[in-house]
């Protein structure tokens, strides 16, 4: 009886349980269980951006379970891969992390959002990509703001913020190159966020536009032909690639993924970009960026400061593509509705809808989804453009 109790003894102590309950610290990993199973709460019950939170949530589960081995923080030490230790000790979710420390997956990502994205409104109307780039003043404020008042690095500062351009996989890139030790904490921010464009916008959409303003009806965009379909992914990545390299991974997957959609001979490719191969990578992103979000990373006072700064970089944001609009309705003589200013930031296709919603509440015949829908997209393009800048200067 006593050999029995003696196994069970020494098999309980080498268990997580027995590390969850004993080891120094071990509050930090119950604390952490929780905020995973809220995140699961979000993302199931309340639906918010259920498909890459859930994975992001179950991957901060994993991580957080002692014992589990899944993730080990020291194989990525200092921003660097030490393949040494991956080979000796490496965890699945160690492996899985190579696709975003390698930047694949949000490359890889791009890809299906581009075949999943028509940039037909913003060909036809191209002053939108003013607003679009209006929306990404809330990225450079967020980034002056975290660096001049919250005294955090410039890698930091920057991936705090891409969070206002409202586009995951952006600040997913940009994190895991600039401040990898965050990458959970600005990976759950900005997912946060885009699930909240519909209760964070409307406010400051009513509160910077009038009535009327709101009640404009815009004209009927032009068709677009399908030569300017497929002539204009190939010239924004030219484009781009010239004036910002650092960006090209990101804007040509995302324009590659677009032509494979355009060029009409390539269906089954794009059928594939846009469902088999997104849904794969949007698994392994999720769990192997929500993996980083460790007790020791993730419960620091910067990440208040990240959730803070973060907010404030989309409000800035939604505020700089409304006052843009604003100026351009009156520059016009009254014929753009400053409510599609909003959707400059990069949550395709919500903040269109917003757009949309608030507009129709006013004036029942207002269509805006449309009009919208071409800074909505300039936004994707923006962001990644600004996200290269950064990459440029601090990298």
């Amino acid at each position: 009886m006593e050999a029995v109790l003696n196994v069970l003894k020494d098999f309980f102590a080498s268990s997580g349980a027995a590390e969850l309950f004993t080891a120094p610290g071990a509050w930090k990993y119950a604390v952490m269980i929780a905020v995973a199973c809220f995140l699961l709460y979000l993302a199931i019950v309340r639906k918010f951006e259920p498909l890459l939170l859930l994975p992001i949530a179950f991957g901060m589960l994993l991580t957080n379970l002692p014992g589990a081995g899944l993730f080990h923080e020291e194989i990525f030490e200092l921003g660097h891969v030490h393949w040494d230790r991956l080979t000796a000790s490496g965890g699945l979710i160690d492996y899985l992390y190579l696709g975003v420390k390698l930047g694949i997956y949000p490359s890889l990502i791009f890809l299906g959002v581009g075949a999943m994205t028509d940039f037909g409104p913003l060909i036809a109307n191209p002053k939108s990509l003013l607003l679009g780039a209006a929306a990404q003043l809330g990225i450079f404020a967020a980034f002056l703001g975290a660096k001049l008042l919250l005294n955090y690095d410039n890698g930091l500062a920057a991936s705090i913020g891409i969070i206002g351009g409202a586009d995951g996989p952006t600040a997913i890139f940009v994190t895991s190159r600039l401040a990898p030790e965050k990458l959970g904490s600005i990976a759950i921010a900005a997912y946060s966020y885009m699930a909240l464009v519909p209760v964070i916008q409307p406010p400051f959409m009513k509160l910077l536009t009038t009535k009327k303003e709101r009640a404009i009806v815009m004209k009927q965009l032009r068709p677009v032909s399908k030569t300017e379909r497929i002539v204009f992914p190939i010239v924004v990545t030219i484009a781009v690639a010239l004036l910002v390299p650092s960006a090209a991974a990101l804007v040509g997957m995302l324009m590659l993924g677009n032509l494979i959609k355009e060029c009409g001979v390539t269906d089954r490719l794009s059928k594939t970009a846009q469902n088999e191969l997104c849904n794969i990578v949007t698994i392994f992103l999720g769990v192997s960026v929500g993996a980083t979000a460790t007790a020791n990373s993730f419960l620091q006072l910067e990440t208040l400061g990240i959730l803070l700064m973060g907010i404030a970089a989309f409000i800035i944001g939604t505020i700089g593509g409304l006052l843009l609009a604003k100026l351009m309705n009156l520059i016009s003589g009254g014929r753009i509705n400053p409510l599609i200013g909003s959707a400059g930031v990069s949550a395709v296709p919500m903040a269109a809808r917003v757009s949309q919603v608030v507009g129709q509440k006013e004036n029942p015949g207002n269509f805006l989804l449309m009009h919208a829908m071409g800074p909505n997209v300039a936004g994707v393009i923006g962001s990644a453009i600004a996200a290269g800048v950064f990459l440029s200067l601090f990298n």
